[in-house]
């Protein structure tokens, strides 16, 4: 007689997936920027400046209507003070008890002389020159040379650490398998076509 049965088991399969740990390092990386800052030259001049004031000059030539009230003014002034530093001088040489003839002579040499000095009327014209002022001239030259301006960017490495990793999966569940391996059941057993009676021994 043979077994009707069958079983079968399947074990459970497991998967398991490692990763090392590991330490990744980043580069660093560098840019550069360059910007022109264009040069030039520059000439600044400035030519010679020349002043001529000639008011003075004109004046002593035709003088204006303010300066021949002040001309004259001071003029009378002059004459005023010479006039009377004369008759004081006069007065106390007329004092003394002896004055002779020879003193009021030359009184009247010295009047006489004064008028024809005053009278002649000889003059230089004009009495002051042009008054004269100069100022320098001046040239500045500014030159500059183009500008080259770098920049950089560093950026320095890094360094990363990545941990390990565990992956565990099942593959395969644990299962028991069950299979009949025998042939068809007949109720009644000589309802098998096959069946054979047994045999009895009398």
């Amino acid at each position: 007689m043979y077994p009707l049965i069958e079983i079968k088991t399947v074990p459970i399969e497991i998967e398991m997936k490692t990763k090392n740990a590991r330490l990744e390092y980043t580069r660093g990386t560098a840019e550069m920027e360059i910007s022109r800052d264009d040069g030039g030259m520059k000439i600044k001049s400035r030519p010679i400046k020349l002043r001529l004031d000639s008011f003075e000059a004109r004046n002593s030539i035709t003088p204006t209507t303010m300066r021949s009230i002040e001309q004259a003014a001071e003029a009378g002034r002059q004459a005023a003070y010479s006039a009377t530093a004369q008759y004081t001088q006069r007065g106390k040489l007329l004092l003394n008890a002896k004055v002779g003839q020879e003193l009021i002579t030359q009184f009247a040499e010295e009047d006489m002389m004064k008028n024809i000095k005053t009278n002649v009327g000889l003059e230089f014209l004009p009495k002051t020159g042009v008054e004269i002022n100069w100022e320098e001239g001046e040239m500045q030259i500014r030159y500059e040379m183009d500008k080259l301006n770098f920049d950089w960017k560093m950026n320095n490495g890094e360094f990363k650490f990545v941990p390990g990793d565990i992956e565990i999966s099942i593959a395969q569940r644990p299962e028991v398998i069950i299979k009949y391996v025998g042939g068809a059941l007949y109720v009644p057993p000589s309802a098998d076509p096959n069946y054979e009676p047994p045999e009895v021994e009398a």
